[in-house]
């Protein structure tokens, strides 16, 4: 029985990973991480592209930005609204959560 040995490192708050390594994490190209900049989705560390660096949440937001653009086959910007109306209603239910309401029910 052969054993496959994975090889990975840890993503924090610290931004480590370079545009490059971010877009092949998301199966994309440097120019949709670009785009992605562009529309807010992400914001860089570093001025010029090949000073680029993100971190987990970055790639968090970039592999959900993915998710979404293929499964409405959307562009970056109705993207980046849904994104931005997924958060609101997440901070909303939290809201009724603390108040003792069940947004569920």
């Amino acid at each position: 029985m052969e054993h496959e040995i994975l090889i990975g490192n840890t993503i924090g708050n610290e931004c480590v990973l370079t545009a490059e390594e971010l877009a092949r994490a998301c199966c994309a190209e440097v120019s949709w991480i670009a785009e992605l900049i562009d529309v807010g989705i992400l914001a860089q560390q570093g001025e010029d592209q090949s000073g680029w660096r993100f971190c987990a949440a970055d790639l968090t937001s970039a592999r959900r930005a993915a998710r979404l653009q293929r499964a409405f086959e959307a562009n970056t910007e109705a993207v980046a609204v849904m994104l931005d109306l997924m958060t609101e209603i997440k901070r909303l239910r939290d809201r009724l959560k603390r108040m003792g309401l069940d947004p569920d029910e």
